[in-house]
């Protein structure tokens, strides 16, 4: 930007604030190194205050209370900006200090500071009471707004709604104010009503401010955090209806609404928009960059109450126990704050398995007979609602049944995954087989209960379960995660049902070729190495490496990080049964498997050989340097052989 001319530095700076050009305002400003005047100062804070940089706009207003101590405002815009910045404890300790303030409208305003302090710290009864002062009225739309927040705080969502719509009658469409009732439609599960408000916000908004680039392209230029921007509830609304299609499992739409919302620089956005990106986006798409995210996120004070539990289970996702271990123990305050005891007991039992899989199994099973109880109680509810032909019970009963029963199947499989790894199948089919009466109608039940027969080489069996989830997933296989397809497929062939194995690999090609070239897809190519390997696996190497490397063509498209580790243990397994001699393999196959590792060797020189979902620093091993060092291998073999 050009300099500011000599005497046009005020011209300057309001010009900026006039246009909300907030941050150059603030740079002039500092250029000028005119902040310790009063006048600057106060430019600064207020610039602070509509960029949301909250803390910062504190200091200032602090040092302007301090130059000014008779300049009651001066306090109060200070004690408001810790409030914003979440510095409660801070905020509540000035107002102590501050005392009562003559003017009537600045000790309302106190009074509501105060009232939201009350609110933030979950200490809703004094909120209440400060609320009902005598002094601390306002007008009945904002009390009434006030005290809508307060039901929706108790969890009175119903309550809460009715006044957020009377509040919407008196005053018109207000954009926070409709956001508040799809937060209440959403926390009562009721989906379709909150979506149409969000469109509603959204529309309005896109028609009202077309500057906003709502829609546009990621590489559009930042709109910043303008007051607009805030008015609109836009932030607001994108993220809610993201969280609802995550909620559906419709995660590509999750991330279409984030990919919507107004372009803002990664500095920019708010702490909820950056937990939902590095949720829905990041963990999809790059696992490090979204822990990396979430952890940003738990060191700052307040954070979102999801980002805690989010980040814990995740960890446990991914197997970093030890990482969750240590978030648990650093964070023993959110621990109490956010997790329910039985959420607690959970985490733990499965942090416990990795160390003592005996004592978590106990852990599971007496977690795992409350649950069951709640499922039993919830059953006879809906049996007793029925009896009474009460519609209204029997959707509440049904509502908390299934709750409960989410409650339930994260305990029973972290159960079976004891009995998984190791290898007793067997007892993984008792366990659910028991819990059948609950839970067989639970997608993710029956899938784990496919994989299981699968994993016993009952096929048929595994049939009858991966069929009809395929089958439903029919008009998009793409979305159906790849090993359920290998699976099933590899189910068809060994019950000699070879057709229909080959007529939904055709399907999946079909789907693979109308995608976008430039993003890779591996559907078929994994169903292709699973079949590959079970010719392995049952000494046909020959034919299952032939199909094996057939699977990888073209290289640039079908080799990665996945399909690499399939690939490998195939010819890791070849090289052991050629090394003890108990096989021959043709000249031409050999050709064939060097060729492969050349190519492999050239393709894979930056595809890491493992996915490295804490960025940790191992550049050393990929692709590239295996296939290097699986040609050696083979190699060695043929001479020695």
């Amino acid at each position: 930007m050009r300099p500011v001319r000599e005497g046009e530095l005020t011209k300057t700076v309001y010009t900026h604030i006039h246009e909300q050009q907030y941050e150059d305002a603030i740079r002039v400003l500092n250029e000028q190194n005119a902040t310790k005047s009063r006048a600057a100062a106060s430019l600064l804070a207020y610039c602070y205050y509509h960029i949301q940089d909250f803390a910062t706009a504190a200091g200032y207003y602090q040092q302007l209370a301090g130059m000014c101590p008779g300049v009651e405002e001066y306090r109060v815009y200070w004690i408001q900006s810790l409030v914003k910045a979440g510095m409660y404890e801070e905020a509540g300790t000035q107002l102590l200090h501050r005392g009562d303030s003559d003017d009537p409208e600045l000790h309302t305003h106190l009074q509501h500071l105060q009232a939201a302090i009350h609110y933030e710290k979950e200490e809703l009864q004094l909120a209440k009471n400060t609320l009902a002062q005598p002094t601390a009225d306002t007008d009945p739309e904002q009390k009434a707004i006030f005290e809508a927040s307060l039901l929706w705080k108790e969890n009175r969502f119903a309550e809460a709604l009715k006044a957020y719509q009377e509040a919407q009658g008196t005053l018109g469409f207000v954009a926070c104010l409709a956001y508040n009732i799809a937060l209440c439609f959403y926390a009562m599960k009721q989906y379709g009503p909150a979506l149409k408000q969000l469109a509603e916000i959204i529309e309005k908004a896109v028609r009202d401010h077309p500057e906003l680039s709502v829609g546009s392209d990621a590489q559009t230029r930042s709109v910043g955090n303008s007051s607009v921007l805030r008015e609109s509830a836009l932030v607001e609304a994108f993220n809610l209806k993201a969280a609802i299609e995550y909620q559906m499992e419709n995660k590509e739409a999750a991330r279409d609404a984030l990919q919507d919302m107004p372009p803002r620089d990664e500095s920019e956005l708010d702490q909820v928009t950056l937990h939902n990106l590095a949720l829905m986006r990041d963990m999809e798409e790059k696992p490090s960059e979204g822990f990396r995210k979430l952890n940003f996120l738990l060191q700052q004070r307040p954070s979102p109450p999801e980002t805690f539990v989010n980040l814990l289970l995740l960890y446990c996702k991914y197997n970093y126990y030890d990482l969750a271990a240590d978030i648990l123990a650093e964070n023993s305050d959110l621990t109490y704050k956010y997790l329910q005891p039985g959420e607690y007991e959970f985490l733990d039992a499965l942090i416990l398995a990795q160390s003592a899989p005996e004592d978590a199994f106990k852990r599971f099973d007496e977690l795992a007979a409350k649950h069951v109880d709640a499922l039993r109680r919830g059953t006879k509810n809906i049996q007793d609602a029925r009896r009474q032909r009460d519609q209204p019970l029997v959707k509440k009963h049904l509502a908390e049944f299934d709750e409960a029963l989410g409650k339930y199947i994260p305990v029973l499989m972290g159960q079976a995954k004891i009995y998984w790894d190791m290898e007793r199948y067997g007892d993984v089919e008792k366990l659910f087989r028991q819990s059948a009466e609950y839970c067989s109608d639970d997608e993710s039940w029956k899938l784990n209960v496919a994989h299981v027969f699968f994993m016993q080489e009952k096929f048929k069996d595994s049939i009858r379960y991966y069929e009809p989830f395929v089958r439903k997933h029919q008009d998009n296989l793409l979305s159906v995660t790849a090993i359920i397809l290998a699976n099933l497929c590899v189910a068809y062939v060994m019950t000699s049902a070879n057709e229909e194995a080959e007529e939904l690999m055709r399907l999946v090609e079909k789907e693979e070729e109308l995608k976008d070239a430039s993003k890779p897809v591996y559907h078929l190519c994994i169903i292709n190495l699973v079949i590959g390997t079970l010719y392995c696996a049952k000494g046909n190497f020959e034919f299952g490496i032939s199909r094996i490397i057939k699977s990888l063509e073209p290289h640039e498209r079908k080799l990665g990080v996945d399909t690499w580790y399939y690939a490998k243990r195939c010819f890791l397994a070849l090289g052991e049964t050629l090394g003890k001699n108990m096989i021959l393999l043709k000249d031409e196959a050999f050709d064939d498997i060097l060729t492969f590792f050349d190519q492999a060797s050239l393709v894979g020189k930056n595809i890491q050989a493992s996915l490295n979902h804490l960025d940790q620093d191992d550049s050393t091993k990929t692709v590239g340097r295996e296939a290097r060092l699986l040609k050696k291998f083979f190699l060695k073999i043929t001479q020695d052989n």
